[in-house]
């Protein structure tokens, strides 16, 4: 696989995750991982926190 093809395939996975930031990283290889695992981070500790807390409703 050709370092392009490589470069390609990167940017479609972050555009597809919404995180072109990451592919024009000086190492996309390294940046997208963590990129993408912060936010799924991020997700679960919020759903975590929803379900210690949940959202109060107004009448």
């Amino acid at each position: 696989m050709s370092i392009n093809r490589t470069r390609r395939l990167l940017y479609r996975t972050a555009k597809l995750l919404g995180d072109v930031q990451a592919a024009t990283h000086k190492e996309p290889g390294k940046a997208i991982p963590k990129r993408v695992g912060r936010r799924l981070t991020g997700n679960l500790f919020a759903r975590i926190m929803r379900g210690l807390f949940p959202p109060t409703k107004e009448k």
